[in-house]
């Protein structure tokens, strides 16, 4: 397919205003705060009343350029997050979904009240029943296995655990709140299909445009400071080795496998289901199989058949 990726320096409230109504199934994006955080060229500081009109006014928009089966999903702090869901139900007349919670193991240390560990994402439709939701393409592993279980996993969940993007990791970019792209792939595959267009108004980093680009969606970011945007573009260039993140649950090999041919069937289509976009945990979960499944695999004369599965 011809796809289209393209990167916008301009400030989002007046470049949404410029893209066509109901011309983008999904929009993802991880707006200001409001927390006084440096961006560069802005600073994300706003009296709190013109903070929220300022947020009514793109979500106005974004509410506009939504395809009718479209859904929005919305990153944010919890000083805000009940008052974007107020805009989102009240004044953009949009349906609620799901109010999932990004589980992230660390975060800034307090010692006068508990350290925040989590962020909140909002997920609004369009429309309250047609809406796109690929429920298969985001599933995780069984713990067991059954006959009676759809093997082709379970359903996440509203709680996801995506570790931060460490200052350590290769594709940490010079950006103050990179997000995992493992949390952009579970949202790109379950709420648009290949070839539908996809908006962050507050691209970044660039991980929306990243993903989509290893998803085989269209993909539009908006983003006001240029030094991100020539940042976005160089992280588009870079050979793609498996997403920055991955839910722990993707290598998780369910007990029982017992019979040899379902075995491998499994061990095959695990590959193919969970791991797709994440090359770089192959030989992880192949440890795994191994470490639980050893002696049945000797004897059965599997052992190098799962060696050559290896990346």
């Amino acid at each position: 397919m011809d796809q289209r990726l393209d990167i916008i320096c301009g400030d989002a409230l007046e470049e949404l205003k410029k893209i066509p109504s109901n011309s983008v199934q999904l929009i993802v994006t991880d707006p200001p705060y409001n927390l006084n955080k440096d961006y560069g060229n802005n600073q994300d500081s706003l009296e709190f009343n013109k903070f929220l009109e300022f947020s009514k006014e793109w979500i106005k928009e974004a509410q506009r350029i939504l395809s009718q089966n479209g859904s929005i999903y919305i990153f944010m702090g919890m000083k805000y997050i009940s008052y974007i869901y107020q805009i989102l139900e009240q004044d953009a007349k949009m349906f609620f979904n799901s109010w999932i919670t990004w589980f992230y193991t660390q975060g800034i240390g307090k010692t006068k009240g508990f350290s925040p560990r989590h962020d909140d994402i909002l997920f609004f439709t369009k429309d309250q029943t047609n809406f796109i939701f690929n429920l298969d393409a985001i599933r995780i592993p069984q713990k067991f296995y059954r006959s009676i279980n759809n093997m082709r996993g379970a359903n996440p969940g509203n709680v996801w655990e995506f570790s931060h993007m460490h200052y350590c990791n290769k594709n940490r970019q010079s950006h103050p709140t990179q997000k995992p792209e493992g949390l952009y792939e579970r949202i790109i595959l379950c709420s648009s299909n290949e070839g539908d267009t996809v908006l962050d108004p507050f691209s970044g980093s660039g991980t929306l445009l990243r993903v989509c680009q290893q998803t085989n969606r269209n993909g539009i970011g908006i983003e006001i400071n240029p030094d991100y945007v020539k940042m976005t573009k160089e992280r588009l260039k870079t050979k793609f080795e498996g997403f920055d993140s991955i839910d722990e649950r993707m290598s998780r090999v369910p007990n029982d496998l017992n019979d040899p041919k379902i075995r491998m069937d499994y061990i095959e289509n695990h590959i193919k289901w969970f791991l797709k976009n994440h090359s770089n945990a192959i030989n992880d979960f192949l440890d795994e199989v191994i470490k639980k499944y050893s002696n049945k695999l000797i004897e059965s004369g599997q052992m190098a058949l799962v060696d050559g599965l290896r990346i």
